[in-house]
């Protein structure tokens, strides 16, 4: 059952594919924000995905986040999501991310409950 306060905190090495240089959203050698919030989108599709229907899954609609501070290569960051409010399909989240030394970003994520056949079925 979905129930607002559930969390999950996802985790990586920012490696190489992570950096911003390598993402095409900057020329450093730092963890890109597409990375950032891909973690964030992870840990929320995580903290509700053993509570779904059998042939369902979420899809990201929003997110907005900040990044405040960059992180290193090699660096380890996690992205923490609660859930905060269920409405029907739609799922809302705040979303936190954190390397070794604090906050590197947060914001909200929106999710859509969907069946998955049906979604890919859409595809045409």
């Amino acid at each position: 059952m979905l129930e607002e306060g559930l969390t999950y905190t996802s985790s990586r090495v920012v490696e190489e594919h992570h950096l911003a240089v390598n993402m095409g959203s900057g020329d450093l050698r730092v963890l890109a924000t597409p990375s950032m919030m891909a973690l964030m989108e992870e840990a929320a599709m995580l903290a509700v995905a053993p509570h779904l229907p059998e042939g369902s899954t979420t899809v990201g609609g929003h997110i907005a986040s900040s990044h405040v501070k960059p992180t290193a290569h090699g660096r380890q960051v996690s992205a923490t999501a609660t859930l905060i409010d269920v409405d029907g399909r739609r799922l809302k989240f705040t979303v936190k991310a954190f390397d070794e030394e604090g906050v590197i970003g947060e914001g909200e994520h929106t999710r859509f409950i969907v069946d998955r056949a049906k979604f890919m079925a859409r595809l045409g």
